[in-house]
């Protein structure tokens, strides 16, 4: 008997040996690819939420920032990673445009869509000292003149503050195309402009204007958002202020390359809502006037089919679609 019990201690050490022994993932650090540089909106949220992520996972997660060509060099590195868990990626509303624009062959529809993690609504924002007290007055006057008399900036032509604009016209009857597009680096530059008399407005975010709105430079119109926001509360909604139905939000998500395995996909998912859901993840967003977001399985797959549809169609409109 006592020759039998070695002999099988041996053959479960023996299998031991050739099998290894059973690793626990992730086992070590997890890195997630931001296609914006450091300090911007998208890079802000993310980096917030990797504090949570890496508690939940218990190993470390870093934030690679690869910039450069409007985005697509670091969606691009997203889709072209090694499936293999360790590395994530963050998208933003860029990547359901950049078909549509014929500026890259890439799409959501290359990528692996786990959750929205934030949205910041677009909104119209003019200078205080504006003649228009309300978005109504402002569309009237758009309607009313030649094309070209009125003017927004945010983003560059074609980006996801312009497509907000042309949606917005074009939910109003007006032809989008109305509107002159002056193409900045961002919101910082147009609210500088739209202060000096240079631009009518600015179609970003609110968020990107809260010190000026706070300090009287400039004021909000409406927020595109389907209900008001806790953070610009007295601002209206589109349907409040004119009775036309248009929504849009910047939106930043959890994404990996294809192929992960699903099992380690499931980990990595599970522990990203808990890692959303943690208060000071939750609180550190929306004190920066940003809606945190969790989607459930296949939602955000849902709302990117959505959002590359109306992104299209509105595209199409303002005469910048090649495809």
């Amino acid at each position: 008997m006592k020759l039998l019990v070695n002999a099988a201690v041996g053959l479960i050490a023996g299998l031991l040996a050739v099998t290894g022994p059973a690793h626990a993932f992730p086992d070590r650090p997890i890195s997630i690819i931001v296609p914006w540089a450091a300090g911007g909106g998208t890079d802000a949220v993310v980096r917030t939420f990797a504090a949570g992520f890496q508690e939940e996972l218990g190993v470390p997660v870093n934030v690679i920032n690869r910039t450069g060509g409007g985005g697509i060099t670091g969606h691009s590195a997203i889709i072209n990673a090694e499936a293999d868990g360790y590395t994530l990626g963050a998208a933003s509303p860029e990547i359901g445009l950049y078909r549509t624009l014929g500026t890259a062959d890439i799409s959501l529809d290359d990528l692996d869509l786990f959750s929205r993690l934030a949205i910041i609504p677009a909104g119209v924002t003019v200078a205080a000292d504006s003649p228009f007290e309300t978005l109504e007055q402002l569309i009237a006057a758009i309607q009313a003149e030649p094309a070209g008399t009125y003017s927004s900036s945010g983003t560059g032509v074609g980006g996801s503050w312009h497509v907000a604009a042309g949606g917005l016209l074009a939910a109003a009857d007006i032809d989008p195309q109305k509107l002159k597009w002056v193409p900045s680096q961002g919101g910082a530059p147009a609210l500088m402009e739209v202060m000096s008399g240079g631009i009518t407005m600015f179609t970003g975010s609110p968020v990107e204007a809260l010190s000026l709105i706070e300090a009287g430079r400039v004021r909000t119109l409406a927020v595109m958002l389907d209900e008001r926001s806790e953070t610009f509360p007295d601002a209206p909604t589109v349907k409040e202020a004119i009775g036309k139905d248009w929504s849009y939000a910047n939106w930043f998500a959890l994404v990996a390359p294809k192929g992960i395995d699903a099992e380690e996909r499931e980990v990595l998912y599970q522990a990203a809502a808990r890692a959303n859901a943690r208060p000071e993840v939750q609180s550190a967003l929306k004190e920066r006037g940003i809606t945190p977001v969790w989607d459930e399985p296949g939602e955000f797959d849902a709302f990117a089919a959505e959002f590359t549809t109306t992104a299209k169609s509105v595209l199409e409109g303002l005469g910048l679609a090649k495809n």
